[in-house]
């Protein structure tokens, strides 16, 4: 049996995630098909079948693979000296690519799937638990450190932070005049109100 060189297979899937996110944002889950996808990566139906049985493993795949990069950018995140800052930092990012119309429609399609779909309803909430997760422990031990409110829950307060976020992505598909990186001064000085200590 031909071994399999771990580095090379994830390359490819790598390959395939980008292809099919390209196609994804542009007509959506249920529009593309496999077909576009192998043209868009450059392979055979016979070669992506090997690295994804199917579409429906394709979205699971982006979906885990978004788990990854959070959970990598958390845990860089929690060892900066200055979380708030931190914690700023990410709703800029959240803003950014709130702001990018093929990342918003992408996001907004997994939500949608998610809804459709057990399985990925299942990775979509089991993502969203970590994110709360991580957001939480970046509040807490901003508190403990008295770069935020220590009189706020650090669960509830997760909980409302990802209730903004979803927002924001809201916002985007029902307002077309909506630019979510002017919206930058006045989510930090919400948030700020909201989270951070007296007189900062």
């Amino acid at each position: 049996m031909r071994k399999v060189d771990p580095d090379k297979y994830e390359a490819k899937r790598q390959q395939i995630l980008k292809a099919a996110i390209a196609c994804f944002s542009a007509k959506g889950f249920h529009r593309t098909s496999t077909a576009e996808i192998c043209a868009e990566a450059g392979m055979s139906p016979g070669n992506l079948f090997h690295y994804f049985p199917n579409k429906q493993a394709i979205i699971a795949g982006i979906v885990d693979a978004e788990r990854r990069d959070t959970a990598a950018y958390f845990a860089d995140a929690i060892k900066a000296d200055d979380l708030f800052a931190e914690l700023l930092g990410f709703m800029d990012i959240v803003l950014a690519l709130a702001a990018d119309p093929a990342y918003a429609r992408l996001a907004l399609d997994i939500s949608v799937e998610a809804m459709r779909d057990a399985d990925i309803g299942q990775r979509v909430a089991r993502n969203d638990a970590e994110i709360q997760a991580a957001l939480a422990a970046l509040i807490a031990e901003a508190a403990s450190r008295g770069q935020a409110d220590p009189g706020l829950e650090p669960a509830a307060a997760a909980t409302w932070i990802g209730a903004l976020i979803d927002g924001i992505f809201g916002r985007v598909a029902v307002d077309p005049t909506f630019r979510p990186k002017d919206q930058a001064a006045t989510l930090r000085l919400l948030i700020t109100r909201f989270l951070g200590p007296r007189g900062r």
